[in-house]
């Protein structure tokens, strides 16, 4: 069985950092773009940031630039977000996911949006208090 799980979220204060990580099973995700997405309460699911199989190209969402980053251990089947200078804004369960049909090989061709994705975790809370 195809799993993504997702942890080392948990509460934090406002200016500190944490590293939250995505563990795949059941198959390689090697070929896949794999991203990061956030739903807080009483609002969509939006994107964080995603990065290509290869590891070399990365998009991230504007609210995050300079203080998210995003790695992957490909070896270890393993997605990575660091999250620096946290903001209660931040708040949110984070999802991982997979686009099987995405390798994300030119920049331009990362996948945003997330019906592009297929595979998903179940999501680990994020909460950042002020």
């Amino acid at each position: 069985q195809v799993q993504l799980v997702e942890s080392g979220g948990g509460l934090v204060q406002a200016g500190g950092s944490l590293r939250l990580s995505c563990a795949a099973s059941g198959r390689s995700f090697g070929g896949a773009t794999m991203a990061w997405f956030r739903q807080a309460p009483g609002k969509e699911r939006e994107f964080v940031g995603c990065i290509s199989a290869s590891g070399v190209n990365t998009r991230y969402a504007d609210s995050v630039k300079g203080r998210f980053t995003i790695s992957r251990d490909n070896a270890k089947n393993t997605m990575y977000l660091q999250m620096n200078s946290l903001k209660p804004e931040d708040t949110a369960v984070y999802y991982c996911a997979a686009a099987t049909s995405y390798s994300g090989a030119w920049s331009w061709s990362l996948p945003l949006q997330p019906r592009q994705y297929d595979h998903w975790g179940q999501g680990t809370q994020v909460t950042v208090s002020s």
